[in-house]
């Protein structure tokens, strides 16, 4: 046997559990890993709240989380990594326990830190994939909302390292760490069109919206194209013609491994805000609900 935090019903971070279970066992392409770190994500908290039911309704118990890293200890026929091997990747089944299961893994460097290493899964992907569905290109200017989220920050690097210059709206306490990034920073709120324009003159070819804080008509002005903007926080993007964007995407290891990389050589940053042991998954969620957190927070079992 071994520990995981599980929930049997939905409801506040009080339903989360440390649970004795059994580790799961890989089935073809899949290994399983002994984690060494799993992040806390918001869609976790969305899924245990039940705010996801209605799409992908539980069936409990669940064991939550999307992401881990750790070494490989068993694997199924055809795995894309052996025993012993210290691998990230996208959890199936759950990854707040000592053991999970990866579908795709990515070889972890040395130079990438554990808590880190688990980090860049979700949101990396998901940073990813909206910078290739906006099909933004080197020599083009992105103006990315809720640039120092845990997405957007990501977002924001990504698309610096590929030559494209980045406008981020962002509070007041993050401008400086974002434009050590490489980005125009600009504050968010009441005029930040102008603010926008005075940092992007020769004007904004695409925005990548991170933030669902209502500014979506704003954002199709500026590029003067709905076809331009993309969401994955604004439940109202069909009213403005905007693509809300969700998923994973057939190039997510390719993505990954672009990811790995970059951090593992310096040009990506995964602010890592809290670490807890396994067995404070509540308050790690709770934390997050509350809005504490500057980063990202990591479990370690």
């Amino acid at each position: 046997m071994s520990q995981a935090i599980t929930f049997s019903e939905y409801g506040t971070s009080d339903v989360l559990r440390l649970s004795e279970v059994t580790p799961p066992e890989p089935g073809p392409g899949q290994v399983r890993i002994r984690v060494r770190a799993a992040s806390v994500n918001p869609l976790d908290i969305k899924i245990r709240s039940g705010l996801m039911a209605g799409n992908a309704p539980a069936r409990f118990p669940v064991i939550p989380g999307l992401d881990a890293a750790g070494v490989v200890d068993a694997v199924g026929e055809g795995a894309a990594a052996s025993v012993g091997d210290a691998v990230l990747g996208s959890a199936s089944g759950g990854s707040y326990g000592e053991y999970a299961l990866l579908d795709r893994p990515v070889a972890k460097p040395d130079a990438l830190d554990w808590d880190v290493a688990s980090s860049l899964v979700t949101v990396g992907l998901t940073a990813a994939r909206v910078l290739a569905e906006l099909d933004v290109r080197a020599g083009q200017t992105l103006l990315v909302h809720g640039a120092a989220g845990s997405v957007g920050i990501i977002a924001a690097q990504l698309a610096v390292a590929r030559d494209i210059t980045v406008v981020g709206t962002v509070g007041e306490h993050d401008i400086e760490r974002l434009a050590a990034l490489g980005a125009k920073a600009v504050r968010y709120g009441d005029g930040w069109v102008e603010r926008v324009k005075a940092a992007a003159p020769q004007g904004v070819d695409s925005v990548f919206d991170a933030s669902g804080a209502g500014v979506l008509a704003e954002s199709v002005a500026l590029t003067g194209d709905s076809t331009r903007v993309v969401t994955i926080a604004d439940m109202d993007a069909a009213r403005h013609g905007v693509r809300f964007s969700a998923g994973g995407g057939e190039s997510a290891g390719a993505s990954l491994a672009e990811l790995v990389a970059l951090a593992a050589g310096g040009r990506l940053t995964v602010p890592i805000w809290r670490t807890y042991p396994l067995a404070e998954a509540a308050r790690a969620h709770a934390d997050l609900e509350a809005h504490l957190n500057r980063g990202k927070a990591v479990l370690l079992p």
